[in-house]
């Protein structure tokens, strides 16, 4: 039974007393997760919600619109407002966004009704490389930070990364996204440490990818990289390509979501079997 009316709350800023390296005081240089709740059929589950713009702007469809449509599924949502390359933030800023905006939510389970083993990422586009990052890059937390929030691990239970870019050293590379993480002229060393392809080790959590044929912006090939990275190290993935589809796409609907574009199903599919949505 699908409900509606989810609770959205106010946005919650990642750090109380300002983000280290702020360059600023304005809404772009806070970073922020706001959640929203479920109505009345909450799994127990959760999802930190990165949407795309190239590192750019942050796509309300690829936020707020997903989390809407997860929590008539019972998924308790965090959307990511991380700062960005066009506020003049490059790496590892929106690293350390959205390391601390998993431990956040992880911290604070127990207020949000949520199991802290249970805790998935998921991105589109830049946002994707972002959750791609973390799915890649985590850490077990500090235990001896005095900071409760930075002892949580970073480590995501899944990934769902849309139309991701994933590359940032070959001709597949999205170079809007790679310039506005990286700044000009990064060094390849860097690129190669921000490519989620050459990352990926056996403890990286299990992964749902899709992408469209028809994408001229982000290139397949980011997800099959990818998913022939965790292939390799045998992690396991559900990998989808659908024919059509432009890049940003989205859910393809509006609100009720009645009629989603086919991966929206294929990705219920593929949470009921990692025990994230309820029976």
């Amino acid at each position: 039974m699908i409900t509606s009316h989810a609770q959205m709350l106010p946005e919650i800023p990642l750090w109380p007393n300002g983000a280290p390296g702020a360059l600023g005081t304005s809404s772009n240089d806070i970073p922020t997760i706001t959640p929203y709740l479920p109505p009345t059929n909450a799994t127990g589950t959760a999802m930190l919600i990165c949407p795309g713009g190239g590192y750019a702007h942050l796509a309300p469809h690829e936020g707020n619109d997903y989390a809407l449509w997860l929590n008539q599924h019972g998924i308790t949502c965090f959307v990511l407002k991380s700062r960005l390359g066009s506020g003049n933030y490059h790496y590892p800023v929106e690293f350390e966004d959205v390391s601390r905006a998993m431990r956040m939510v992880r911290a604070n389970a127990a207020q949000w009704h949520i199991d802290p083993k249970r805790i998935g990422i998921m991105g589109s586009s830049a946002g994707g490389h972002l959750a791609s990052m973390l799915l890649t890059h985590f850490d077990d937390g500090n235990p001896k930070a005095s900071d409760p929030i930075e002892q949580q691990s970073s480590r995501p239970d899944l990934g769902v990364l849309c139309y991701a870019v994933i590359d940032m050293t070959g001709k597949y590379a999205h170079q809007g996204s790679k310039d506005n993480l990286l700044g000009p002229k990064p060094k390849r060393s860097l690129a190669k440490y921000v490519s989620s392809q050459l990352q990926v080790k056996p403890n990286t959590p299990p992964c749902f990818i899709w992408c469209t044929f028809e994408d001229s912006t982000v290139p397949m090939e980011n997800s099959l990289m990818f998913a022939e990275a965790l292939r390799k190290n045998r992690v396991p993935f559900d990998l989808h390509i659908y024919e059509k589809g432009r890049h940003g796409i989205g859910l393809d609907d509006k609100p009720p979501f009645d009629h989603p574009h086919p991966w929206a199903n294929d990705l219920l599919f593929w949470l009921k079997a990692q025990n994230f949505l309820g029976q």
